[in-house]
This record gives C-alpha cells, structure tokens and sequence, in this order.
C-alpha cells in the first residue's frame, strides 16, 4: 500500500463531518467538566462535608506507612476517590438531562411534522402535473 493512498483515505476519514463533530463535543466536553469540578468542589462538597461532620473529602485516608526521616507517609486516599465519585455523579445527572431534553425536542418536532404532513399535501412532482395536465387535454378532446 502506498503512502499517498493511506494519506488520502486519512484525510477522508479525518473531514468526515462525525469526526468534526466529535472533536467539538470533546473540547466542550472539557470545559464542561470544568464547570462540573468547580460546581462539585466549590458548591456541593462544602455542605457534604458539614452534613457528615465537617470533614474535608480530599483530607480523608488511611495511612498505610507512617512517615520516616525524609520518606513520605503512603496513604490510601479514599476521600479523593469518593470526590470523583460525586464529579462522574453529576455529569451523569447532567449529560442524561441534555440527553433527554434533545429527545424530547425531536420528539416534538416530528409530531410537528407529522401534523404537517396531514395539513397540507405534497405537492405533486412535475411528472404527475405533466400527466395531469394531458390527461385533462385528452378528456377535453374526447368531449
């Protein structure tokens, strides 16, 4: 296989508008995760931490090993995995929210159309105005 040929079908694939349109849903991907850290750091966690007794999730975990000289004390850190826990949660909650909202918008709009469809007919192709128009012709002549 040649280069020239994997280049070309690289760049069909790469301008193909799904690979386009996945590429803006990552990048507004991060920066809604952005929001999502802040709002789960800044505004969720504060209260969580007062209901369960003033306790800061990123400060909870085990000390495995303590401290010794100059070495680090290995800790098990529980309290940041459960803070991920509670960002994964909300963005969930969130893009399932978008999901079915959009859903329910398409929905919507094809019982519009199809409310549409019922109202007004489609308008004849010009094959059938043409037959139409002959047949009228025709049954004139025959009168």
């Amino acid at each position: 296989m040649k280069i020239t040929s994997i280049l070309k079908e690289f760049r069909e694939f790469a301008l193909k508008g799904n690979v386009v349109d996945m590429a803006v849903g990552i990048i507004i991907g991060a920066a809604f995760g952005k929001i999502v850290t802040s709002l789960v750091n800044d505004v969720i966690t504060p209260p969580l931490g007062i209901i369960v007794g003033g306790v800061d999730f990123k400060d909870l975990k085990f000390v495995l090993k303590a401290a010794k000289g100059n070495a680090p004390a290995v800790t098990l850190n529980y309290g940041n995995f459960i803070q991920c826990t509670i960002d994964f949660i909300i963005v969930a909650i969130a893009i399932f929210a978008v999901i079915k909202a959009m859903n329910a918008l398409r929905t919507l709009a094809i019982k519009e159309k199809k409310e549409a469809d019922k109202i007004t007919p489609p308008e004849p192709t010009k094959e059938e105005a043409l037959l139409t128009e002959i047949r009228d012709i025709l049954k004139e002549k025959n009168k």
